[in-house]
């Protein structure tokens, strides 16, 4: 199969230029809100205009026509499309970012065989089953099984499940597959009126009926936990770039987390129009003369400014660490991915906290009506935090365990 690779004649946009056609969407996708809460998920046109702008692309590597840029770039990207809806946000981040897990995990022949066909690439995954079963055959596997919460499914090319596959010794490791799209099915269970928020996020459930895997498609669901050793990772070892080392602890953290900054910016944006309405009790001056009103939106800006950069300076850190053990530095450690996920953690709490000034503040007419922007920034917000990574707690005794030298548990 023949190798796609980036053209050296054509010179790659800039960082600044992947969050500019980003941003220049954010009124397109405000536009598109109600029609993106019925669709369940972002509409064939957002979609097209993601593929036009390479927002696809961003962690594909470029042995395989991707641009590869940092991990900071592209978390850039995602909270610059949550601040034009947290659901499409959500959708597309989950369904760009396994492009990370696959091309830092998976053997050459896999990745030569899915990147060298899929243009673009687009997976949604999911770790846990609701059920499922895995039948050992010459060459690979018999898949069978249902996984819900399938974010970003819309558009995808292909799909990443989660599933043990009992050994010898009767125990039941996690192995995570790759299919193609024909080889699955997405199920109409997700959008508005199904859930109170994040409806445009296509988590849709997905099913697959006995279908072949081949086994070099098949690899250990031990990404947060791996040992690097004096290799890295095939990925590492097949595109020659620290990106692809690929610890996940904080990626996936960052990935739920950016939808609630865009959320929060989106607030401050919304916040900042009300500022020009009179103030909603006695005595009935203009907000902006209003020292209750100057105290919230301040509060508002800080925070979502704040949760904004401590993510992005976290993300940076996760990145240099890596960095460091490709020069030859000690190895970046499960230890130092879940000291730096709490960083994000504290992040998605400092957003979370202007989500809700926003909201209390603003006055019912402006945030408690059906569809005020305001509300829906607060209601998707709601839905996040039924999320297991939205647990901030239980993330944040699992960074103190680890601290102290017990296994990672979460």
């Amino acid at each position: 199969m023949s190798i796609v690779t980036t053209d050296p004649t054509t010179t790659a946009p800039t960082a600044d230029e992947l969050v500019g056609r980003a941003r220049a969407l954010r009124e397109r996708i405000r536009e598109l809100q109600p029609e993106h809460a019925q669709l369940g998920t972002y509409s064939p046109e957002i979609h097209e205009a993601f593929v036009e702008a390479g927002l696809y692309d961003l962690l594909r590597p470029k042995r395989y026509g991707g641009l590869e840029v940092s991990l900071e770039t592209f978390f850039r990207v995602a909270i610059e499309i949550s601040r034009g809806d947290p659901g499409v946000g959500w959708s597309w981040e989950l369904g760009a970012s396994h492009a990370y897990q696959f091309a830092s995990h998976w053997p050459q022949r896999s990745q030569d065989e899915i990147f060298g066909a899929a243009h673009p690439f687009i997976s949604p995954s999911r770790a846990f089953p609701q059920r499922s079963a895995v039948v050992p055959v010459d060459g690979g596997y018999r898949l069978s099984g249902r996984w819900d919460y399938n974010s970003g499914c819309t558009y995808g090319t292909h799909f990443m499940p989660v599933a043990p596959i009992e050994q010898e010794d009767g125990s039941k490791p996690l192995f995570m597959f790759i299919l193609p799209r024909e080889q699955f099915t997405i199920l109409d269970d997700w959008g508005f009126g199904k859930t109170i928020g994040l409806h445009a996020s296509s988590s849709n459930s997905i099913e697959v009926d006995d279908v072949f895997v081949p086994d070099y498609n098949v690899v250990p669901f031990n990404f947060k936990d791996v040992v690097w050793g004096d290799t890295g990772t095939d990925g590492y070892q097949l595109h020659e770039n620290p990106l692809y080392l690929g610890r996940t602890s904080m990626f996936f953290i960052a990935g739920l987390t950016q939808t609630q900054i865009g959320a929060a910016l989106a607030c401050m944006d919304e916040y900042a129009v009300l500022m020009g309405r009179g103030a909603s009790f006695p005595p009935r001056i203009p907000r902006a003369d209003s020292p209750h009103y100057q105290l919230w939106y301040g509060q508002v800006v800080s925070l979502a400014e704040s949760s904004q950069t401590l993510m992005l300076g976290a993300i940076r850190e996760f990145e240099e660490l890596n960095r460091a053990w490709a020069e030859g530095g000690p190895e970046f450690t499960t230890v130092d991915d879940v000291r730096i996920r709490g960083q994000v953690v504290q992040a998605a709490k400092l957003a979370q906290e202007a989500i809700e000034i926003a909201f209390t503040t603003a006055g019912t007419t402006s945030a408690g009506l059906a569809g005020s922007k305001l509300g829906k920034y607060y209601t998707d917000a709601a839905m996040y935090r039924t999320h297991i990574g939205a647990q901030h707690d239980v993330l944040l005794a699992s960074l103190g365990r680890v601290l102290l030298g017990q296994p990672l548990t979460m």
